[in-house]
């Protein structure tokens, strides 16, 4: 019996919590347009295609929603999909570009706004998208809110990096590599202002609201020196910012088991 796209994809957020990137069978119709590549997610059409020389990707969803809402996955696309499978239920597309191991640098956002504009001209998705930062996703979805305040409907920060003096940190092998990428040197960092927590001004200026999840044990990305911050701060400049905290949660699992909370205030805000 073949069940319906919209059926296969709540019935895998059911299933992602245990199999976070588990594939449903690849079935490939006839492609008109050698460029993009089809395929199945959980019952749903994926897109792959490449934009600016980077693998990119969009989930379509089998009944777009007025208005074609959308999600941008920054990092770690398929990982504790929960929310983004209830949002394609809801007739949601899912977007996503390869551009990790970049934290977030200006580089990274050229990248970012090549795909944004690739997906609207193409797909004539919302000009307002939620921007999901998962884990060190944060950095980008913050930078892409600081830096264009008007495409943001809303963030969805899971467990995100948000300083980077926390991930990676002074001390990390990959410092360098994050200062070169930024264009400054450790002696500049400091008064350089390009580290993502400090850009919240311009996004709560801008009145995006954001919607945040962590465990309050993350040993990879501390919730005080991340997320926690970000709260105090933007609450300060008057932002809205919602936060689920699990208790004696760790980096992983991310997400929630039910994404409801998630869901429903995103879909309410990307209405804005």
């Amino acid at each position: 019996m073949k069940f319906p796209s919209r059926l296969l994809c709540l019935a895998a957020v059911l299933l992602s919590f245990s199999l976070p990137t588990a594939r449903a069978v690849i079935t490939t119709p006839m492609n008109p347009n050698p460029a993009v590549t089809p395929s199945d997610w959980f019952g749903c059409l994926r897109l792959d295609f490449v934009v600016a020389g980077r693998p990119a990707l969009l989930i379509v969803p089998a009944t777009p929603a007025p208005g074609k809402p959308w999600i941008w996955r920054t990092e770690w696309f398929g990982h504790f999909p929960q929310a983004d499978l209830a949002l394609v239920a809801r007739g949601w597309h899912v977007g996503y570009m390869n551009v990790k191991d970049m934290y977030g640098d200006p580089a990274s956002m050229k990248l970012m706004d090549a795909y944004y504009q690739h997906v609207r001209a193409e797909y004539g998705l919302a000009p307002r998208v939620v921007v999901e930062g998962f884990s060190r996703g944060g950095l980008y979805a913050m930078n892409y809110a600081a830096t264009w305040p008007e495409r943001v409907a809303a963030l969805y920060l899971d467990a995100p990096a948000l300083d980077l003096l926390s991930w990676p940190g002074r001390k990390s092998r990959l410092w360098p590599e994050c200062l070169a990428g930024y264009g400054v040197t450790d002696a500049q960092f400091d008064a350089a202002k390009v580290n993502p927590i400090d850009r919240y001004e311009t996004v709560a200026k801008a009145g995006i609201p954001i919607f945040g999840v962590s465990g309050d044990t993350d040993e990879s990305v501390p919730y005080p020196a991340n997320l926690g911050l970000l709260v105090t701060r933007y609450r300060a400049a008057g932002g809205l910012i919602e936060v689920v905290i699990k208790p004696g949660g760790k980096h992983h699992p991310h997400s929630l088991v039910d994404p409801t909370p998630i869901v429903e205030f995103l879909v309410a805000h990307a209405k804005r």
